[in-house]
């Protein structure tokens, strides 16, 4: 019974293990390489799939996602001669399983290869200068070469982006150096033209400002002479309005005579002749009057002064 037994577990796990062998289950976004007795056979899509055990082998699993490889720097030397190390990302996909299994042995490093090869015939027909602000034409090179290569081998580049791009030392001091002269001078010219900026917004604001001053002195003095035309009209109405006769009109003389000798700088002054008449007409009122009430001529001549002996 003993060796029976063991029979039967010896047939139990084979046929447990032909099962396992049967079923193949491939992942979402996978395909596995299919080979009888060495010779491809089919490719298993996603989902569950039978193979005959023992005689149908998987060859390969691929990952059919997109995917990220990136290389480490590349030294290239452009056109004037200097060498500058480039690092790319390429982003890639597996678009025929069986291709990218038979067509080549290791796509990664054939793409690697291909990626530095075209690199260094792109950037040798360059110069410095061009290549640190043409990564845009770069990449389109690089990735319609790539593409086209990879094509055959069940590969498909989406994208290939330049890293970074380091030029020597040396170059980067110049470089820096020369940003910065660049960056001052920029600076330099912003607040030269900030500053005549100033100076003109200034300018504008004194000329507006020295316009309006004008104008308002220019309605002042308008409003001023209107103002004293208007006085001088009432006073002129009101005394051609109250009839003023000579003897007002000398006693307002006689009114501003102190006002006319006021101050020490007036040395020397004139009378109108206006006040002679003035006078004569205040004169001939006030003779009219005598200290008693009575009517008399104040500016009677007083006696003849006596004569001085004539001198022989």
């Amino acid at each position: 019974m003993a060796p029976i037994i063991i029979v039967l577990i010896i047939l139990v796990v084979l046929v447990f293990i032909a099962l396992i062998k049967t079923i193949q289950v491939i992942p979402q976004a996978s395909a596995a390489i299919v080979e009888r007795f060495g010779r491809y056979t089919r490719t298993l899509n996603a989902g569950l799939n039978i193979v005959v055990p023992f005689i149908d082998s998987i060859r390969n699993r691929i990952d059919l996602r997109e995917q990220v490889v990136p290389f480490p720097p590349q030294p290239v030397i452009t056109q004037d001669n200097l060498v500058v190390n480039i690092d790319t990302v390429i982003y890639y996909q597996v678009t025929d399983a069986r291709a990218a299994t038979y067509e080549v042995a290791s796509y990664i490093q054939a793409i690697e290869q291909l990626t530095v090869t075209t690199l260094r015939n792109i950037i040798g027909g360059m110069d410095l200068e061009r290549t640190l602000t043409s990564r845009e034409e770069i990449n389109a090179a690089l990735r319609g070469v790539l593409d086209e290569a990879t094509g055959k081998w069940g590969i498909r580049v989406n994208r290939v982006e330049l890293k970074a791009i380091e030029p020597p030392t040396s170059i980067q001091d110049s470089m820096e150096k020369q940003m910065r002269a660049d960056r001052d001078k920029r600076a330099a010219i912003l607040q030269a033209e900030g500053t005549r900026q100033s100076q003109i917004l200034t300018a504008e604001g004194e000329k507006q400002s020295a316009i309006l001053r004008a104008e308002g002195e220019s309605k002042a003095a308008a409003l001023r002479a209107e103002g004293e035309a208007q006085a001088i009209r009432t006073v002129f109405e009101s005394i051609h309005a109250g009839d003023p006769d000579q003897k007002l009109l000398s006693y307002q003389y006689l009114q501003m005579l102190p006002k006319i000798a006021e101050g020490d700088a007036n040395k020397l002054w004139i009378v109108p002749s206006e006040i002679g008449d003035a006078l004569k007409g205040l004169g001939g009122a006030l003779g009219n009057f005598t200290p008693g009430g009575g009517k008399g001529d104040p500016l009677a001549k007083s006696p003849t002064p006596r004569q001085a002996p004539p001198i022989d």
